[in-house]
């Protein structure tokens, strides 16, 4: 009895001793600011979203979390360096859908996305919403498609393998025609130059679109999602429009650099599901059309691996070659 006490004693030292490190690594972390990179201009989708998350965050935290832009190169720039950065939870990255783009069409990324970043928590998905100026005289997706085959027309994005670049290509594809890309330095850009009509039209997500659709200097053709967005309930989605697998919605999360403590990933993750639970969170959120979408890190990382292998199969569909 004496030997079997004494067992399950060094059996339970042993356990608390192996949690130590990891309590500690929770309890006494944040002591200083987080920096969260966003790898796109300010005033993107991917920037409004992040600061709507993070300025509640700061106070969960009891540090201030400061956002940092480093847009350019469809967003490997700021995600590069966010990969590359010393794994203590104190530099994160808050990005979009482009990051699962990258490895398809940047062949010589200095960083491996799957293997240098983990996820942390998704704040939801925004659909995509096909727009062009009211100048062009095409009011419908059909009518889009149909000026394709005629002529040739351009699309404007936020920069190669940027989401919005995706977002056309796949509905190129369904439509079964071509257009001319012109990429930007970031979305702000490419949506202002297709609202002047110096570019034909674009895809971007319904929270950029949004004002300029209100404002009459765009029209929304169609959301890409599988239901009407409901930020736009009376724009018809891809499908209702007319094209299947034209269908292209934008998750916006954060991710951490893939060596980070584990206790770190499930700390962020549980405050930033306080944060998207706040009713205010909500609204704003809702208001732009931000739709929740719940996972957990582990399911988050299965879903980049899944997209990463989608979209290399979208390049090879739209022989897409990239320098």
């Amino acid at each position: 009895m004496q030997a079997s006490y004494r067992f399950f004693t060094v059996f339970a030292a042993v356990l608390a001793a192996t949690a130590m490190p990891a309590l500690a690594a929770e309890q006494s972390w944040p002591q200083r600011p987080i920096r969260v990179i966003v790898p796109f201009t300010v005033g993107s989708s991917a920037d409004i979203i992040c600061r709507i998350v993070t300025d509640q965050l700061s106070p969960l935290l009891g540090q201030p979390v400061i956002v940092e832009n480093r847009g350019g190169a469809g967003g490997t720039i700021g995600a590069g360096l966010a990969a590359k950065s010393d794994a203590d939870g104190y530099t994160l990255l808050s990005t979009a859908s482009a990051l699962t783009v990258a490895p398809a069409s940047y062949p010589n990324l200095a960083y491996d996305t799957a293997r240098d970043l983990s996820g942390v928590a998704i704040y939801g998905v925004v659909p995509n919403v096909v727009a062009i100026s009211p100048k062009k005289n095409i009011k419908t997706l059909k009518e889009l498609i149909a000026a394709a085959k005629s002529r040739e027309l351009s699309f404007a994005s936020a920069g190669v393998a940027s989401a919005s670049h995706w977002a056309v290509e796949r509905v190129l594809i369904a439509g079964g025609v071509r257009a001319v890309h012109v990429p930007f330095k970031g979305g702000p850009e490419a949506i202002l130059e297709v609202a002047t009509a110096r570019v034909d039209f674009l895809a971007t997500g319904v929270s950029s679109a949004a004002p300029f659709i209100k404002e009459g200097r765009l029209i929304a053709l169609a959301v890409g999602s599988r239901k009407r967005s409901a930020a736009m309930p009376d724009v018809p989605t891809t499908l209702e429009a007319g094209l299947v697998d034209a269908d292209y919605t934008y998750w916006n999360g954060m991710l951490a650099p893939s060596k980070t403590p584990r206790e770190i990933v499930d700390r962020l993750s549980r405050e930033v599901a306080k944060v998207l639970a706040m009713q205010s969170t909500k609204d704003r959120l809702t208001q732009i059309g931000v739709e929740p979408l719940a996972v957990t890190p582990a399911e988050f990382d299965a879903m980049i691996r899944k997209e990463i292998e989608m979209n290399i199969g979208i390049v090879k569909a739209a022989n897409l070659k990239f320098d």
